[in-house]
């Protein structure tokens, strides 16, 4: 039987994501992978008044691909940290729950850390204090092809892009009411923020909801 999960690291994770960490009592996080593009790592999607928003942080040029994960920087050409948190403030300035948590995750985008993978993880953290889940969160120690057996794998299986994602059959996203539902319909699996935002302290129940035990 499972008691742990492994995946990747995220930014602002979405709800297929968080679901894990609801149902596990640990999530290990891999950090000795190497980066890979047009992946969830540096990238989000919410809810605006257009529709989907992806949300993307940009990063040092250079190879990325393949990269070790921990060496990838973040670029600050741009002022993307403004930018993000502007089309969150703009997508759930009017969700119920916006005032309450907005102010324990803006901090982040004052910050300005060097490498993707400390900002993506210090977000997580919070994030899973927000939400609270009741999973540890422990960086791995080292690269394996394969883990223990009381480790469910899911690195790579939670992605953006159809093609690339793997058959999930223990998660179905529960419907809940977002901002702008009326408008285009409900969206489902948006990064964790548009659950926050609109739900709340029913944010749990509804990631317990999204967990179907196959």
């Amino acid at each position: 039987m499972n008691t742990a999960v492994l995946l990747e690291l995220h930014y602002l994770p979405c709800i297929q994501y968080f679901s894990k960490l609801a149902r596990y009592p640990a999530a290990y996080i891999e950090q000795w992978e190497n980066y890979q593009k047009g992946s969830y790592r540096n990238r989000c999607h919410i809810a605006g008044a257009n529709g989907l928003l992806r949300l993307s942080i940009p990063l040092r040029q250079g190879k990325n691909e393949q990269q070790p994960i921990r060496e990838v920087e973040i670029a600050y050409k741009e002022p993307w940290r403004a930018q993000h948190w502007a089309s969150i403030r703009s997508a759930y300035g009017n969700a119920p729950f916006f005032e309450y948590y907005a102010g324990k995750l803006r901090p982040h985008f004052e910050e300005k850390p060097i490498f993707l993978f400390d900002f993506a993880f210090g977000l997580l953290q919070t994030l899973v204090g927000l939400v609270r889940p009741g999973c540890e969160l422990r960086p791995t120690d080292a690269y394996v092809e394969e883990p223990p057996g009381h480790v469910l794998d899911l690195r790579g299986a939670i992605h953006p892009k159809k093609h690339r994602r793997r058959a999930d059959p223990d998660f179905q996203p529960a419907s809940y009411p977002q901002v702008f539902l009326e408008k285009h319909g409900f969206l489902p699996n948006l990064s964790i923020l548009d659950l926050l935002f609109c739900s709340g302290p029913q944010a749990g129940l509804i990631l317990e909801e999204s967990f179907v035990k196959s």
